[in-house]
This record gives structure tokens, sequence and C-alpha cells, in this order.
């Protein structure tokens, strides 16, 4: 049985464009830098200007915030038309010379068939790669090269949505404006926004709100747009099939973001709720609920709303001078961080009965760190609500992981503890994905007491569901039920 590839909750990445009849140098830095929350390892900005033509920075921004970086470079850099993006993986945008042209080009993805694709390619007379630290070959060349392959950029964007096997969304800027694609099934947003002389193109629809951008409309999946300076074209109309990540609202997307017309921040504020909900059903008091910083908050906050139970902050984040806790690359100095990086506040937790909401539990180690963290500074009883149900599956879809299996999931090393196998049947996992069956409810046991939870209640998918307001068949929920 072939073990899929988590992340090591590495985020997706995110990026931005602008097309304007005025200089877009600043609009291009602080839209880009308000996707910072999306990657951790590099950042790039490209710009056309007709005098200078095309031009590039790229940095590594694994000990720095982006701006920093940037700073010196944006009083170098100008023209008409600009991307951005920020990565978690590969170093770009890149610009590209082939017979459509010059080119910039920046991806959203994870392609899955690289070897049978660079095969093909090698086998049609592509001559060579580069290849980027670790021997890999950088995702971003390789759609270009997809894209180079056919007669016009339109049809090679085709192409490459045709040819992975994954999903990519991406951005190519040319001399006379910039095309946005949308993957295929819809798996990650792209946004316009306008104003007076100018288009930008995004994955988070708050990044250009403070930039004077209203917002136009999303492109639809597999929907190809031509954006320039005064108007947005669909060369390539949208499908009706869509398989939206719901993670988005659940944990990465920016509490300001707005996707498919349904808020972030309201949908978790609803995920807290429909928590609520059970939680009372089952008759448990907390003296007080808390998130756990960031993603876990407004979840919480939704959950004290309607209960009534106090909203509290027992423990503060200090961010200030500590890196984010998922950017090192060696497990045991992220779970430091994580650690350094809460305070408690001692009175808030004496003997108290805590509700923490968190927005998931991958591993485990963190959260059961962050536990004991709590009992050690007095708190009574510590009952955790995850607000996604368990992971079970690693994602096919998006650069959640790269490098670790999925048998490193908590819930797989329960399983196999249960089972006596690290290569369960379907049959046998489609139950432990199942919130009423008893396999879910001995594997939950084995997490509380792995963890040290007094107790432990997962969200429930059909819950989560509701809570965002999209029908199943429209969102992709494959790490939690396997389901494509």
């Amino acid at each position: 049985m072939t073990i899929a590839y988590i992340a090591r909750y590495d985020i997706v990445g995110g990026f931005f464009g602008v097309a304007s009849h005025e200089d877009v140098v600043f609009d291009l830095f602080y839209g880009t830098d308000y996707h910072s929350h999306l990657g951790t390892r590099r950042a790039g900005l490209a710009v056309y200007d007709e005098e200078k033509g095309f031009d590039r920075s790229i940095h590594n921004i694994e000990s720095s915030n982006f701006r920093p970086k940037f700073d010196k470079d944006i009083l170098e850099m100008s023209g008409t038309l600009g991307i951005g993006c920020i990565s978690d993986f590969e170093p770009q945008p890149l610009i590209v010379r082939s017979h459509h042209g010059n080119y910039a080009i920046t991806t959203v993805g994870k392609i899955n068939n690289t070897k049978e694709i660079i095969d093909d390619l090698f086998a049609k007379g592509h001559s060579h790669f580069l290849e980027m630290s670790g021997g890999e070959i950088n995702p971003t060349e390789l759609v270009a090269t997809l894209i180079n392959q056919q007669g016009s950029i339109v049809d090679g964007i085709r192409y490459v949505q045709d040819t992975i096997e994954g999903s990519m969304t991406f951005l190519v800027m040319t001399s006379k404006g910039i095309y946005a694609a949308r993957d295929k099934m819809g798996r990650t947003p792209v946004v316009i926004g306008v104003k007076d002389g100018s288009h930008c193109v995004c994955f988070e629809s708050f990044s250009f709100l403070n930039l004077g951008y209203q917002y136009e409309r999303e492109l639809g999946p597999a929907e190809v747009a031509f954006i320039e300076a005064d108007s947005v074209k669909t060369l390539i109309p949208p499908r009706e099939e869509m398989k939206i990540c719901s993670f988005l609202w659940i944990y990465y997307g920016f509490p300001a973001s707005t996707y498919e017309g349904l808020n972030v921040e309201d949908v978790r504020y609803k995920c807290g709720k429909k928590l609520a909900e059970r939680n009372m059903a089952r008759g448990l008091k907390p003296d007080a609920v808390a998130g756990v910083p960031d993603s876990g908050v407004a979840h919480a906050v939704g959950y004290a709303n309607y209960s009534g139970v106090p909203y509290s902050r027992p423990f503060v984040k200090y961010t200030p001078t500590w890196p984010r806790s998922f950017m090192p690359t060696i497990q045991s100095r992220r779970n430091l961080i994580a650690k350094m990086k809460l305070v408690p506040v001692k009175e808030l937790l004496s003997d108290k009965k805590l509700l923490l909401i968190d927005d998931s539990i991958v591993r485990g180690t963190q959260l059961g760190e962050t536990t004991q963290y709590l009992y050690e500074n007095g708190v009574g009883e510590v009952h955790i609500r995850p607000a996604c149900p368990p992971l079970v599956f690693g994602c096919k879809y998006l650069n959640f992981s790269r490098s670790n299996s999925e048998a490193e999931l908590i819930t797989r090393r329960m399983i196999e503890k249960l089972e006596g196998t690290m290569y369960p049947s379907r049959d046998i996992l489609d139950k432990y994905t199942d919130p009423d069956s008893q396999e879910y409810a001995n594997m939950l046991e084995e997490i509380r007491k792995e963890l040290g939870f007094t107790t432990l209640h997962y969200h429930r998918l059909d819950d989560m569901i509701e809570a965002i307001g999209i029908e199943k068949c429209k969102l992709c929920t494959y790490c939690w039920d396997g389901k494509e």
C-alpha cells in the first residue's frame, strides 16, 4: 500500500497581481505582503515596464518577514504590470523566454504526476530542467514548460489544467496584461478587485481593501481571465463542478477574507456554535472557553456567544520576537517555539474547567504539550474540541506538507495501535471516519489518553459543512473522509 505524504503543516502559498495605468509597485508590495500568512519560505515580485522590460526579485523569508526583505528592491522597481507571491516551497515568480515572448509566472498548487510529465517532455525532445536544492524540479518551471508546448498561452493554460494531477492555480504576466487561471476544480480562490485605472487579482480577497480596490468578482473553477488596467475578459468559461478546500474557512484563510461569498470569521463563529450545540447536549458545563491562538480563537468566540460560557484568554501568544511555530524544519524546534510563544495567565487557570478549541489536531504533539503546560499552571480540566473532524488522510491537492507520511498523523497511529497494522483497508478506515461508529469512539479515546485531555470531541463533518454553508459536493473534504 502506498503511504501518502502530508505537510509539516506548511501552508499553500498565495499571490497578488496588478494591471494599471500608473506604477503598480506600491500596490504590489503591500498586496503581496497581505498573503504572508500563507507561506514561510520564499517570496518574490516581478514587474513589467515598457521602457525597462521585465524585472524580478526573490528572497528567502524563513528568518524574516516579507516587507524588510523587499523594502529596498521596490525603490528600484517600476512598471504598470506586476505579480507577486508568497511560497512555501519553490522560488518564484519565474521570468520565462519562449516562443510566446517573455512572461512572468507564479503558481499555487500541487503536482502529483511530476515524474510522468517530465518523462513525457524528455521523450518529446525537451532538453533539461534546473534542479532546486534537494534535487526537485521547480513546479512553476514545469507549468511554464507545459504552457510552452502549445501554440498560444491560452491553449497552454488549458493544457496545464488537463495534464496536471493535483491542483494548479496560477498567474502569467505578459507585456500586455495578466492571465489568471483558477484550478480546474476550484480548490483555491482567485479574486478580482477594481479601482479607477487599475485591476488586481489575488488569492485573499481582503488583501486589496486597504489599497482602495473594491471587490469585482471571483473566477469560477477552471476559468481563465485576461486582466488589463481597464478590463477583465473571460477567455475560458468556468465549470460548474467545484471542490474548493474546506480548510480555507477552518484554518488557513485570513479572517477578513471571503470565498464563494462566505466570510472566514463568520464561518468560524458558526463552527463554534455547532460545537457548542453538541457539547451542551452532552451536559458539560465548563467554566471558560478559549481558542488556541490564532486560528482557534474565532471558533471559541462562536462557542461562547452561543453557549453563554465566558470567553477567556488563559494564555496569550507573544509574537514580537518569535517566528511562527511551523517555520523551522526540525519538529523539536517547532514544538519548542510553539511553547515559548504561549504565556500563561495563572489567575485565569487555577482549578478551572477549561474548554479549549484548536483548528485541528495533526500529530498532536503541540496540543499535547500545551495541555500539559496548562496543567502545570493550575488548570483543573482541559476539554478539547477541534474545529474540524479527525484528519485521517494526507492532502493530495495542496501543499499542506511535502516530507512526512500519513503514518505520522495521530489518527493513523491510533488506528495502527487498535488494528495492529500500518496499512488498514479502506473499509476499516471508513469506520474510523464515521462519528457514530464504535471504531471512531475507540480512536478518540486513545487520542484523549495519549495527549492527556480530560475529554475530546471533534467537530462532526456534517456540522462543519452546515457551518460553512456550501453543499458537500462542492467542497473538498478528502483529508477527513478520503472521498475525492
